[in-house]
């Protein structure tokens, strides 16, 4: 047999207890039988569990006193009663701060509480018909944080049965309470004869310790494994709005454009999420994409209300707007890659563009520079300062038509008798030379060139100045740029109806208030799409 000391560890010896049991023929299976429960890692964790408390009991440190506020007041008191040496005045001064009094106060409540754990009592009186049931009393401490599950009456047995475990909630970090659970009492009240919405919210309204009395599910523990998917949302919602959500206080609220990781999609109907960039670890219910059809049905009804005469011709919507969440990933052009097609949408008249294409020439950019002009085909005639492919490329209106029928253009339209168009082919034409490609288009034309051979950067140039503070800026500015009442209002509401359709595709808002602060702005935003990673769609960089 192995020496076993007085310092050997409970784990430790039942390990070398276990290296011992070598069967033999006389007592075979009763060896097998104990070296298998010898061998269970399940009580291996439980020996090193009662190692840990063991030393836990022998080496718990006890404060030296246990009220260092009010020895801290002593001193002071004596101190101010005769005449102070200049550490003595140093050491009364640190006394009366408020942070050291905060600190002194801090550890007496510390001191004076007892943190040993305390395990609830079992009751006495359990039912009659729970006898023969595993019964589990689970206490659990929250604050006005949600208990972190749902609940759902069984059809069949009518019972109260935990629905859903939230990642990150009170009733996850416990550990005590799992999916299949049946829920009978709460705090010592009986609940199943109450409705699923009057147990839920009882569970919310209770504060601190909240007491549960619980027959464990059969079978398997819930074994959620946390994805990596994230989603960006492409519709606003409002769980407190929403009556077919199973718990509402459980749902995550978000806007149109954030950002979510779905760390579970094992529920078909209701996914768990939590928002990128929130500093709440807890996740929350999202609606899963079988709500897709309905939310299809109703986004056609409101695109149709809002579509309005004269506006740019561009190619069929692509079917994958009507999706309520869009699949992302980060990501940062690698050396070799074409650089990513800028595009600006919106009023985006104040920039101007010669200061514009400074800019982009400027040292802080490795590669060259271009702008959308360079994109732009016309049937006009070419004026005498003009150039052939730097202003305009100019061709025949047959030609031009002829380049429509062949789906040439992101967009194109009439003006004073003349065609205008933007050439794609002229754009894979400035990206295949490394340089930097900035476009100003319609929004409608990001249903053709939000694909991934673009991996378009989009900037919505939104304007800033309201009918009142354009009244308040009188000539100096929006006066003297020939913008009256009702252009201004003609802005507004062109902003925001271009936000209701395509601002879950906007990657950057850009104010304006000024020229110059819109295109200082403009340049950092420049920069920070070829250093930093970025949102796309999860189909740009698996093609």
């Amino acid at each position: 047999m192995p020496i076993v000391s007085a310092n050997t560890g409970l784990h430790e010896t039942l390990a070398l207890l276990t290296s011992q049991l070598h069967p033999d023929a006389n007592h075979k299976e009763d060896l097998v039988f104990l070296k298998d429960v010898f061998s269970e890692k399940s009580l291996s964790y439980l020996m090193k569990i009662h190692e840990k408390l063991k030393q836990y009991e022998k080496q718990s440190p006890t404060p030296v006193l246990h009220s260092a506020s009010c020895l801290a007041e002593d001193l002071a008191e004596e101190l101010q009663s005769g005449p102070l040496e200049d550490d003595e005045r140093e050491l009364l001064l640190l006394l009366s701060t408020p942070h050291l009094k905060a600190v002194l106060s801090a550890h007496d409540t510390v001191a004076q509480k007892n943190f040993d754990p305390v395990l609830p009592p079992l009751p006495e009186d359990l039912d009659d018909d729970l006898e023969e049931e595993s019964v589990k009393i689970v206490r659990l401490v929250k604050n006005k944080e949600p208990l972190g599950a749902t609940i759902r009456r069984d059809e069949a047995t009518g019972a109260v049965i935990v629905a859903r475990i939230m990642r990150g909630g009170a009733a996850d970090r416990s550990g005590l309470v799992h999916v299949g659970d049946e829920l009978r009492e709460v705090n010592g009240n009986l609940i199943t004869h109450k409705r699923p919405d009057e147990i839920s919210q009882i569970l919310s309204q209770s504060q601190g310790s909240i007491t549960l009395k619980i027959i464990p599910a059969v079978g398997e523990e819930d074994k959620l494994k946390e994805s990596r998917v994230y989603l960006r949302a492409l519709f606003d919602y409002t769980p407190f709005e929403d009556k077919a959500t199973p718990c509402q206080e459980a749902g995550l609220p978000f806007r149109k454009g954030d950002i979510l990781q779905v760390v579970s999609q094992e529920d078909s109907t209701w996914w768990q999420a939590k928002k990128v960039g929130d500093c709440n670890l807890r996740a929350a219910l999202i609606p899963s994409t079988q709500f897709q059809e309905s939310l299809r049905r109703s986004f056609r009804l409101r695109k149709d209300r809002h579509a309005s005469p004269g506006e740019a011709h561009t190619p069929d919507a692509n079917p994958t707007e009507f999706l309520i969440y869009e699949e992302v990933t980060q990501y940062l052009p690698r050396p070799g890659d074409r650089p990513r097609l800028i595009v600006l949408i919106g009023r985006s008249a104040c920039i101007e563009k010669e200061k514009l294409e400074l800019i982009l020439r400027g040292n802080k950019f490795a590669i060259k520079h271009t702008q959308g002009k360079y994109c732009l085909y016309t049937t006009r005639a070419r004026k005498c300062h003009e150039r052939e492919g730097v202003e305009y490329h100019f061709i025949t209106k047959t030609a031009f038509e002829a380049d429509i029928q062949n789906s040439k253009f992101i967009e194109y339209g009439e003006y004073k008798d003349n065609l205008y168009g933007t050439s794609l082919e002229s754009i894979h034409r400035i990206l295949d030379q490394n340089k930097v490609c900035l476009v100003d288009v319609q929004p409608e034309a990001l249903k053709t060139i939000r694909t991934a051979a673009f991996k378009p950067y989009i900037i919505f140039a939104r304007p800033r100045v309201s009918i009142n503070q354009g009244k308040q800026l009188g000539s100096s500015s929006s006066l003297s740029l020939g913008i009256t009442e009702e252009d201004l209002q003609e802005m507004k509401q062109s902003a925001e109806q271009m936000e209701e359709r395509y601002g879950h595709w906007v990657d950057y808002v850009l104010v304006k208030e000024d020229p110059v602060s819109a295109l200082a702005e403009l340049q950092v935003v420049l920069e920070r799409v070829q250093l930093e990673p970025q949102w796309v769609p999860v189909s740009w960089v698996r093609s």
